[in-house]
C-alpha cells in the first residue's frame, strides 16, 4: 500500500469514527428531556431521571465487554453490532408508548446504553490512535467531540418541539418521530461503516503474536489512569448532570418558568448548552495542537466551578436572555440568570471528556485498548450523579441539587492539577 493510499484511508477511517461519536450523543441525550414526559405523569425529578440512569446503567456491565469486542473482534465489528443494539433499544423505547408503560421504557434505555457503550469504546482509542497520541491525538478526539454536541444540541432541542408544554396529557407518542428518525439514522449509519475501510492494529498484533505470557501488571497499575477513571465517571455525571437537572427545573410547572410552552424553552435552553460544547470542542481542536491537555482542563474545571458556585446563589428573580427556541422559532427566553451560568459550563466542559481521556491512557502502550474498556464501565457515574442530583433535587430544591455536580468538579481540578502525573513509568508498555 503506498503513503498516499495509507493517508486516505485514515482520513475515511477518521470521518468514520467523527460520525460514530455523533451518534453516541443523538441516543444518549435523548433519555434526560424524555424524562419530562413520565414526569408529567406524576413522577418525581429522581423517578424522571431513571431513563438517563439506565442508559448509564449499562455501561457498568458493558464497559469491560466492549473492550473485550473490540480486541477479539476489532472496531469495525464491535460498532455495527453496537449499531444493531442501538435500533433494537429505540425501537423498545417507541414500544413503551403503545401500551409497554414506564418499566418497559427503562428497559428500551437500558438496551440503548449497550449500544453507546459499544461505540465509545471504538471512537476514543481510535482516534487517539489515529492522531497518534498525544496533542494531536487529542486534537481529534475533541473534532469528534464536536460532531458529539451538535447532534446534543438537536437532541434536547428537537424533543423540547415535539412536546410543547407539559400536560397531564403528555405522552411518549408525542416524540415518536424523532425514535424512529434515530432508529433510520443508525440504519444508515450501519451501511457506511459497513463498507469503511478501519485499521485493526490489535487484531493485527493479535495474529502474529506466537505464545505469550501472562503479563503481571494492567492497566489499574498505572495510578494516573486509576485516578482518571474516577474522573470520567464524575465527568460524565456533571456534562449530564447538568444540563439535564435544568431541562426538569426550567419545565417544572411551580418551580420552573410556569407558562406556556416551558418545555420548548427548556429543551431550547438545554440545546444551547450542548450548542457551547460544541463551540468549545471547535476550539479546543483549534489549539490542541499547541495548549496541553493538562492546561486545558484545570482551566476549564475552574472556571466551572465558578459558574456553578455562582447559579447555586444567585435569587431566580435575578433573569437576563439567553436564546432559546420557542412558538416554532429561536428567539431571546428571558430565563434566570442561573440558567444562564449554568448552560455557559458547556464550554468548560466541552474539553473534559478528551482531556480526561488523553491524560490518563498517555504512556499505556499495549494495556490501552484494555483502559478504554475500564473507561466505558465508569461512565456508568453518567447515571448515578443525576440521579442523586435529582434526589437532592426533590428534598432541597434545584438549585442546592447543583453541589453535586460541584463536588465532581472539584475533583476533576484536582486531577487536572496533580492526579494525571505518570508516576509508574517503569512499567513496560510494548509487546
Amino acid at each position: 500500500m503506498t503513503q498516499a493510499e495509507k493517508k486516505s484511508g485514515s482520513i475515511i477511517a477518521i470521518i468514520a469514527m467523527f460520525f460514530l461519536f455523533a451518534m453516541i450523543s443523538f441516543v444518549t441525550n435523548l433519555a434526560a428531556p424524555i424524562g419530562n414526559i413520565w414526569k408529567a405523569q406524576g413522577l418525581s425529578n429522581m423517578e424522571a431521571m431513571l431513563g438517563n440512569f439506565m442508559n448509564f446503567f449499562a455501561y457498568l456491565f458493558m464497559g469491560i465487554p466492549a473492550g473485550k469486542m473490540l480486541e477479539r473482534i476489532g472496531y469495525k465489528k464491535t460498532a455495527l453490532i453496537a449499531m444493531i443494539v442501538g435500533i433494537v433499544g429505540l425501537l423498545v423505547q417507541y414500544l413503551s408508548g403503545q401500551g409497554g408503560g414506564f418499566y418497559v421504557y427503562l428497559l428500551g434505555a437500558f438496551i440503548c446504553g449497550f449500544c453507546v457503550c459499544m461505540l465509545n469504546t471504538v471512537v476514543n482509542p481510535m482516534l487517539n490512535l489515529l492522531g497518534g497520541g498525544g496533542n494531536k491525538g487529542n486534537q481529534l478526539i475533541q473534532t469528534g467531540g464536536a460532531f458529539n454536541s451538535l447532534a446534543g444540541t438537536l437532541t434536547p432541542l428537537f424533543v423540547g418541539v415535539l412536546i410543547g408544554t407539559v400536560t397531564d396529557k403528555t405522552a411518549m407518542g408525542d416524540v415518536a418521530p424523532l425514535l424512529f428518525i434515530a432508529m433510520g439514522v443508525l440504519a444508515v449509519a450501519f451501511v457506511i461503516i459497513l463498507f469503511v475501510d478501519i485499521p485493526e492494529p490489535h487484531l493485527k498484533k493479535k495474529e502474529a503474536a506466537v505464545a505469550k505470557v501472562k503479563d503481571k501488571y494492567s492497566a489499574w497499575s498505572f495510578r494516573h489512569f486509576v485516578l482518571g477513571a474516577i474522573a470520567i465517571a464524575l465527568y460524565v455525571g456533571v456534562e449530564t448532570g447538568i444540563p439535564g437537572t435544568l431541562n426538569l427545573w426550567l419545565s417544572d410547572p411551580v418551580k420552573g418558568l410556569g407558562r406556556e410552552g416551558a418545555a420548548a424553552v427548556a429543551g431550547g435552553v438545554a440545546a444551547f448548552y450542548w450548542l457551547l460544547m460544541l463551540v468549545g470542542r471547535l476550539i479546543s481542536s483549534a489549539i490542541s495542537g499547541k495548549v496541553s491537555s493538562k492546561t486545558q482542563l484545570t482551566v476549564c474545571a475552574g472556571v466551572a466551578i465558578c459558574f456553578v458556585l455562582l447559579a447555586m446563589f444567585l435569587p431566580s428573580s435575578v433573569q437576563a436572555s439567553c436564546p432559546a427556541y420557542a412558538n416554532g422559532a429561536f428567539s431571546m427566553e428571558v430565563v434566570p440568570v442561573s440558567a444562564f451560568l449554568l448552560v455557559l459550563c458547556g464550554l468548560c466542559t466541552s474539553v473534559m471528556w478528551g482531556g480526561i481521556f488523553n491524560l490518563a491512557v498517555e504512556g499505556l502502550g499495549k494495556y490501552t485498548a484494555a483502559a478504554s474498556g475500564i473507561f466505558m464501565m465508569l461512565v456508568f457515574g453518567g447515571g448515578v450523579l443525576p440521579l442523586i442530583q435529582n434526589g437532592v433535587a426533590d428534598i432541597a430544591g434545584f438549585a442546592i441539587s447543583y453541589i453535586v455536580p460541584l463536588a465532581g468538579l472539584a475533583y476533576i481540578l484536582f486531577y487536572g492539577l496533580i492526579g494525571c502525573k505518570n508516576v509508574n513509568k517503569d512499567i513496560p508498555v510494548e509487546d
